[in-house]
């Protein structure tokens, strides 16, 4: 039986900041939402098994017109009010969907305004703010000016709607003064901007399309004040891409952001791909700040193969949907059906499809027959096991561990997963190979080592799930008998270490940890 284990976990922690793209509040937080956040939940979670000193931020960006007419809706005149009560929402959702961010940002706080202010200063001093007049078309959905690559049949590709148009005395940022280096960059670096495909678009759009943006708003509702004119508002999205900087101490806190920054994965949806990849590092070219390492776009999310919306009546809430499924069900169903950075579709049908048959009948049989053996024919202790029992190698081997690594270290959470199940259904089998209810009765010796290799594997198990389904890791640890906070503290490589359940604990099999439903 094995007895080694992969190398030890580094005793220098490297930092890993990785963020969400700030959400609008001109609604409550969708599947959608919770998918691009529980992708970033998962992500940290490794990260933080592999001994890395992570800093994940989340939050929601207050500053958008969006805002103030879904205010307007409701009838709600205190827009800050509104603002308040929907940022609670948000932070509230989060907390039910168990995603553990170490901060969360909201973009009317004092210490992002200062922080922007710092930032405008670097690049006003650089000579990139102009004042002039913009023409063209603006689409209210993007909270953008368009041009023609943005655009299908003269509407806007993302929102399906004709731009108005606009012309307005504005600041401007001089984003073409970047065009030959951010053109560099991208193509210098070629984890820069993923998945690969994303990259091409990126570089058409500013090898073809790229121009100077407007970064004030005439009049505004809302808003930081413009630093040069107070009739202006500094433009949502040039204020909302430096929440990156404020939620590490740019203004305020020097050692936590030279410790974090630059950021190492910066997470959104391909919709809004174009601010992060070609505006947002020209803006820190010209501020003089280090360009983020990765900048990562996942695809659309439909519903039953139609787009996401209110009029379709097909908006699902995360929150509801955890009253009806374990939330872990629900990110093993999202992480595993919906390949990361490509388009993916919710079902419920399909939801119900895969508890049933992956969770309730593949894991939670071998878990419950498991203990319920272990409880036959050993009082539910856990058995002695022979180092020279032929033909039992353990089910989870060292190569399983590291294939299980290298996709996590991809962002491969479907194929990940699919390791995990490997082991899962290698069990299943297993049982019925050895068929212990025989053996109890012709080689007790070999019963107690096909016991405890399949209670080692579902330990072992917990820890390839944690980062993924850390509430399911927990409950077959507690079951297991183990503390579960014990079994955590322990680094990532150590507890690969064959045979970390010790013969003699007391199990505590419990009810069916996914229950069929019918």
């Amino acid at each position: 039986m094995r007895r080694g284990a992969a190398n030890h976990t580094n005793l220098m922690p490297k930092k890993f900041y990785l963020t969400t793209p700030i959400y609008y509040v001109n609604d409550l937080p969708h599947i959608g939402h919770a998918y691009t956040t529980l992708v970033a939940d998962s992500i940290a979670r490794w990260r933080r098994l592999q001994g890395d000193d992570v800093f994940f931020a989340t939050g929601i960006d207050e500053n958008s017109q969006k805002n103030i007419e879904a205010a307007e809706r409701l009838g709600e005149t205190d827009i800050k009010k509104y603002l308040d009560k929907m940022g609670a929402r948000w932070q509230e959702t989060w907390d039910e969907l168990d995603i553990y961010n170490d901060d969360f940002i909201r973009t009317t706080e004092e210490r992002h305004q200062k922080a922007v202010y710092k930032f405008f200063d670097l690049v006003n001093k650089k000579g990139d703010i102009y004042k002039g007049t913009y023409e063209g078309l603006y689409c209210d959905g993007c909270e953008a000016y368009l041009t023609e690559a943005d655009m299908v049949n003269d509407c806007c590709i993302y929102h399906k709607k004709k731009p108005r148009k606009v012309s307005e005395e504005n600041y401007f940022f001089r984003l073409t003064n970047y065009r030959d280096a951010l053109i560099h960059h991208i193509e210098s670096n070629p984890g820069f901007i993923r998945p690969e495909k994303r990259k091409n678009e990126v570089l058409n759009y500013i090898k073809d399309n790229l121009s100077d943006i407007s970064i004030s708003r005439q009049n505004p509702k809302c808003g930081i004040p413009f630093p040069l004119d107070k009739t202006q508002a500094i433009y949502v999205w040039f204020d909302a891409l430096i929440n990156y900087l404020t939620v590490i101490g740019f203004e305020n806190d020097e050692q936590k952001f030279k410790k974090f920054w630059p950021a190492d994965l910066h997470l959104m949806a391909k919709e809004i791909l174009k601010f992060h990849a070609a505006i947002w590092p020209a803006m820190l070219m010209s501020a003089g700040l280090p360009l983020p390492q990765t900048i990562y776009a996942h695809g659309f999310f439909t519903i039953n193969g139609e787009k996401m919306s209110k009029s379709l009546g097909n908006v699902i809430d995360p929150v509801e949907l955890a009253k009806i499924y374990p939330l872990d069900a629900i990110r093993y169903f999202l992480l595993r059906e919906i390949k990361f950075g490509e388009d993916g579709d919710f079902s419920l049908v399909h939801l119900k499809e895969h508890y049933n048959t992956d969770l309730a009948n593949s894991f939670g049989n071998l878990l419950h027959r498991t203990l319920s053996m272990t409880e036959k024919y050993f009082d539910g202790i856990v058995p002695d096991f022979s180092d020279k029992s032929e033909g039992l190698d353990p089910l989870c081997e060292i190569d399983l561990w590291k294939d299980f690594t290298a996709v996590m270290d991809e962002y491969r959470f479907d194929e990940a997963l699919d390791v995990a199940w490997k082991i899962i259904m290698s069990g299943n089998q297993f049982i019925e190979k050895e068929r212990p209810w025989d053996l109890a009765k012709t080689n007790p010796a070999r019963l107690k080592d096909v016991i405890y290799n399949l209670l080692e594997t579902l330990r072992q198990l917990g820890w390839f799930i944690l980062p993924i389904m850390p509430m399911t890791a927990e409950k077959i640890w507690e079951q297991l008998g183990l503390d579960t906070a014990k079994e955590k503290a322990q680094p990532l490589d150590l507890a690969q270490v064959w045979g970390g359940l010790k013969p003699g604990t007391k199990i505590k099999k419990g009810e069916p940890i996914f229950p069929k439903i019918i």
